[in-house]
């Protein structure tokens, strides 16, 4: 189950927080929030799919590659609406693997994910991983 962070207590509609396990079986009910929460925003429809699909690309490299032998960590995701700007974050608590070789059909997240933001930023550390996307707006 995907649960807000701060239970009982109303997100502001200009943020989005939720906390889930980053397994695959849970990414899609997290996207779909994402999602919605966007649908209350003045942004084009284009713009809502590059957001909601860079997004859950992060999500989903967060439950495929942070957290290795089966045994799943959480994966949080924040939004921010500020003047100008979006931001989505997607951090895991695991460990960070660089990319390995691709066969062409795989192991294009990353790049993807720069491609839809206007600015992306990873920070990895040791207790995990933390994707940053920017899109401006206006």
């Amino acid at each position: 189950m995907t649960d807000p962070l701060s239970p009982g207590a109303p997100a502001p509609t200009d943020t989005f927080h939720r906390r889930t396990a980053a397994i695959a079986e849970q990414l899609p009910e997290l996207r779909e929030g994402l999602a919605r929460w966007l649908g209350t925003l003045p942004l084009s429809l284009e713009r809502r799919e590059d957001i909601v699909l860079a997004g859950y690309e992060a999500m989903a490299n967060s439950a495929e590659h942070a957290y290795p032998g089966g045994q799943p960590g959480p994966v949080d995701v924040r939004a921010e609406a500020l003047p100008g700007r979006l931001t989505v974050t997607v951090t895991d608590y695991g460990t960070w693997r660089p990319p390995s070789g691709s066969n062409g059909l795989r192991g294009r997240g990353l790049l993807l994910i720069d491609t839809l933001a206007d600015h992306c930023a990873q920070v990895h550390r040791d207790d995990g991983t933390t994707i940053t996307m920017t899109w401006l707006l206006g």
